[in-house]
């Protein structure tokens, strides 16, 4: 197929893969794209490694399975380095993009993966401006600089968009997650 890119998230439950991962694919939807946003589901509790998936294309997208070979990945939670091999089907060319404090080089001679990786302390950035230490609305501006997936402008006003609707009683929370995707954008390192 052509111009389709999978990504695969990897977090912990709580973190909310899912939850970026969905509001990505609305996001991309809205820009014309065709997409696929959903979680692989088990008998996950909070604090046990999750994944979630996107598909996103020009053309209408046909298949209905898991994503086994992502162009991109993105880690919520980078304790999973020590238990899960994220770069499992990811072409050399792909992109990993890891929630960390340690270096862009360190994690990449963990990985041993030569195609792009990219970091972002994730964890400091929200917590300094959620006040929590929620990753994925900070993975999503790190996703879109690191790829180019989409307009990152346009993507900011549809994110808002969509967190003025889910937190309208609460203003300070569509604050902080906008902050924190603004930086992690501009913080992100290859």
């Amino acid at each position: 197929m052509a111009n389709l890119t999978e990504i695969r998230w990897h977090g912990r439950g709580g973190q909310g893969s899912k939850t970026a991962s969905i509001l990505l694919g609305k996001v991309a939807a809205k820009t014309g794209k065709n997409i696929q946003a959903f979680p692989e589901y088990g008998p996950e509790r909070m604090g046990a490694p999750v994944l979630a998936y996107n598909r996103i294309s020009d053309e209408p997208i046909f298949v209905h399975c898991q994503v086994t070979e992502p162009s991109i990945v993105v880690v919520l939670d980078p304790t999973l380095l020590e238990v899960v091999d994220v770069t499992e089907g990811v072409p050399a060319d792909g992109t990993i993009i890891v929630n960390t404090e340690v270096e862009t080089a360190k994690i990449r001679e963990k990985l041993g993966f030569e195609g792009g990786v990219y970091t972002v302390d994730a964890y400091g950035i929200s917590t300094e401006e959620i006040g929590a230490p929620f990753p994925n609305t900070p993975m999503l501006g790190a996703l879109i600089k690191a790829t180019d997936l989409l307009d990152f402008d346009g993507f900011v006003v549809e994110v808002e968009s969509e967190f003025k609707k889910k937190f309208a009683h609460k203003p300070e929370v569509v604050e902080g997650n906008m902050n924190s995707m603004k930086r992690a954008y501009q913080e992100v390192k290859q």
